[in-house]
């Protein structure tokens, strides 16, 4: 969510968008009177026109001044090189905009006279420009990446004649899945985003108005174990911090966070939509696999999902080689997305180009076991057979449950949490985690292990994975952490991205992981307790993959209840909100996880 796509140096590329594009600003006028900053970039060649294509930001429309130019427009080199006009808007409340903000602005139907939300404002916008821009054909189209993905999805509620295409990527859905929450669990990684979202300010700016709280130390594990409970970080977000309240105030899924999903409003879309996201996204997964799905099921509109092997907005970049941490998938993919799919998209669309039909597929995606772009006719494919594999007690993942019914037992000790890598920074939400080599983990004993043997032959998942726990605890609350891991074999060779102290070489690759906080295992609008010692059922959604273990792999699934400081702690006693926990809440607890349970994959048949 908190990808910022532009730069402002780089003499040759300013050079050059000044030679093509000349640079305005305006206040453009909303219904209730607000003024929203607007930077438009408009072709210097006035001889055609031109499609609009556009996004809305809630982290700046920087570099301000009509002087002053960014070194790359819209959404790749490609589609700057088209000829659009490309217009960047400060949402309300942020930047130099005007009115108040609101984090996620739940969206209005039916709205009332004065009544605004980002669909409003969307329409408002498109509406002044096609009124009072020349040189243009009259279709716009929008896009952004993260918080701006989540304004491109809004933008097709405002129902606008002219808005004919869309696209979203890594676009939160729902607050309490995405970014901030991973069902219900805290993302304790997202803490100091906590400044950016909570803080607001009084008048138009172009410069910030908010700070990130000094730590002191760029040991963040150690500075949030020291720190405690999450109610001991209030001294850095007093009451002045609105996001911060809120966040303390709905601990629950409760109206406050169900009005600021988008997901559920996606129904009888009508503009054209390309939905892109990254397999290895730690921010936001949850939200581009669900916006795709919801439109599907309840719109007739051209809609098409684009996955690939990327952490979060890689596809924005051209890196070259393409590697998500210790793992090589590719050369020039983000080159060949921009090009060959997101250019063709908006291209068809908004130009008219390729008559007839755009040529992409309804789903486009990355193999990340074999490094292969595949096509489907559908997502998930119709060929994926679900398959159940069981947790046994003796670590086996089989496809038979244990004949002899028994358990594997951890001690959890809020105290010494698992960590969710080797290579912790100081960052917001960590990258290279997501493909992070987790053999450190296998060898703690407060984390099980469950392995296939060595397969004989490829398989390929692509969907969905239902864990299915039946579990028990000493306490009365923990969360449940499922990790699937790829075994790589002994003779794995290195890549040049492989950090020096690793190997691949046995390399436990991430596929995929989730959590569930226990207590919202049956209900997140209504939490419960576990009742110690009496087994119970956790299911936990894993967001889908398109992975290939190939033969002389091992599938792997990792069980624990700690990945700090990714995810915050839970004190495993019963407390009615977890923000209000205090030390002596926190105990060390027994979990077993019984040979009962197992995880479901989406296995693809006869894959091409």
């Amino acid at each position: 969510m908190l990808l910022v796509a532009f730069q402002v140096s780089c003499q040759e590329n300013e050079y050059r968008i000044r030679e093509h594009y000349s640079k305005k600003e305006v206040m453009i006028p909303m219904r209730d009177g607000i003024k929203l900053h607007t930077t438009i970039y408009t072709p210097r060649d006035t001889s055609r026109e031109y499609p609009i294509l556009m996004q809305r930001t809630p982290y700046s429309c920087r570099p301000y001044g009509e002087d002053v130019y960014r070194t790359t427009i819209g959404p790749s080199e490609t589609l700057m090189r088209d000829g659009y006009i490309i217009v960047y808007q400060d949402v309300r409340g942020r930047w130099n905009s005007e009115g108040v903000y609101d984090n996620m602005r739940a969206y209005i139907p039916n709205k009332k006279e004065g009544e605004i939300d980002e669909a409003s404002d969307t329409y408002d916008t498109i509406d002044w420009l096609v009124n009072n821009l020349e040189n243009t054909n009259g279709r716009v189209g929008v896009w952004g990446i993260s918080y701006p993905g989540f304004y491109a999805t809004y933008a097709l509620l405002s129902e606008h004649p002219n808005l004919v295409a869309a696209s979203p990527q890594a676009c939160i859905g729902d607050f309490f899945f995405d970014d901030f929450h991973h069902n219900g669990a805290y993302l304790l990684s997202y803490w100091r985003a906590t400044s950016v979202f909570g803080y607001m300010k009084d008048t138009p700016t172009t410069e910030a108005w908010y700070e990130f709280p000094d730590l002191g130390t760029q040991d963040q594990y150690q500075f949030f174990l020291d720190a405690g409970p999450l109610s001991n970080l209030d001294q850095w977000y007093k009451e002045d911090n609105v996001f911060w309240q809120q966040l303390k105030e709905h601990p629950n899924y409760d109206e406050f966070w169900r009005a600021r999903g988008i997901i559920q409003h996606l129904e009888d879309i009508d503009p054209a939509v390309m939905v892109t996201g990254g397999w290895f996204d730690a921010e936001d997964l949850y939200g581009p696999l669900e916006t795709y799905k919801n439109i599907e099921r309840r719109s007739d509109n051209y809609n098409t999902l684009v996955m690939g092997p990327w952490s979060h907005g890689d596809w924005a970049r051209n890196s070259g080689r393409q590697a998500v941490g210790n793992v090589y998938f590719g050369d020039s993919i983000s080159s060949f997305y921009q090009k060959e799919i997101e250019g063709r998209f908006f291209n068809h669309f908004l130009k008219g180009e390729a008559n007839g039909a755009t040529g992409l597929p309804e789903a486009y995606v990355f193999n990340t076991g074999t490094n292969s772009w595949n096509t489907f006719d559908q997502w998930p494919p119709e060929r994926a057979e679900k398959k159940a594999f069981f947790l046994n007690h003796t670590g086996a993942l089989s496809e038979v449950m244990a004949m002899q019914y028994d358990h594997k037992e951890f001690i959890s000790d809020p105290e010494k949490p698992v960590p969710y890598s080797e290579d912790i920074k100081m960052v917001f939400t960590p990258r290279k985690f997501m493909t992070d080599d987790q053999r450190f983990a296998a060898r703690r004993p407060d984390v099980l292990v469950y392995e296939t043997g060595v397969l004989e032959e490829d398989v390929t998942l692509a969907g969905d994975i239902l864990a299915k726990l039946v579990v028990s605890t000493t306490g009365e609350a923990a969360d449940w952490a499922v990790k699937l891991i790829d075994v790589w074999p002994a003779d794995a060779e290195d890549f040049p991205e492989t950090q020096d102290h690793l190997k691949m070489s046995n390399y436990h690759m991430m596929v995929r992981s989730e959590v569930m906080r226990g207590r919202f295992r049956n209900s997140f609008e209504n939490p419960e307790p576990f009742v110690p010692g009496e087994e119970a059922r956790v299911n936990i959604k894993l967001q889908d993959v398109y992975h290939t273990f190939k033969k002389g792999h091992r599938i792997q699934i990792q069980v624990q209840s700690t990945m700090f400081p990714y995810i915050d702690l839970n004190p495993q006693t019963w407390v009615d909100n977890i923000f209000e926990a205090k030390p002596e809440d926190f105990k060390k607890q027994t979990h077993r996880v019984y040979n009962s349970s197992s995880v479901e994959f989406s296995i693809l048949q006869n894959p091409k």
